[in-house]
């Protein structure tokens, strides 16, 4: 396991996981299973917006709750300054964000822990699509 976020988050890359228990862990599997379907299936190549709505799909036909695109209020000293959208949020408990890029960089990340900080949700799943293998493009990120 490796962690080289700020004070506060903490990644767990891939398979990296092991036994280990942590929050939400029965419903982050059944997301990762939904993706890797969707990946397997379609493969890379497409643009982000065709692997949401895959997945948005996949995950609902397993019963689960997706909202896309959803918007929160960023606020400074107790004032709203702005907004930040999530790719999806799964059951009102986990966002994704989805990438489709070469290889994900620490701005995906600091991304993912932006919005995760906006939402005050505690865990998120970051996946590239456009790996061979999903689930070496595949990051979660929990809030400690």
């Amino acid at each position: 396991m490796r962690n080289s976020l700020p004070d506060g988050f903490r990644e767990i890359r891939g398979r990296d996981v092991g036994g280990e228990e942590y929050l939400h862990k029965e419903l982050t599997e059944r997301i990762i299973g939904g993706a890797i379907k969707v990946h397997r299936e379609l493969k890379a190549g497409f643009v982000e917006s065709v692997y949401e709505n895959a997945l948005a799909h996949e995950l609902a036909k397993a019963g689960l709750k997706v909202a896309k695109q959803v918007t929160y209020p960023v606020l400074y000293d107790d004032v709203v300054v702005g907004e930040h959208r999530a790719d999806m949020v799964v059951e009102d408990k986990v966002v994704v964000e989805l990438k489709a890029v070469s290889e994900l960089a620490p701005q995906h990340v600091a991304q993912i822990m932006s919005t995760l900080k906006a939402a005050n949700l505690r865990l998120g799943l970051l996946m590239n699509f456009h790996e061979a293998r999903l689930v070496n493009g595949l990051r979660r990120v929990i809030v400690e």
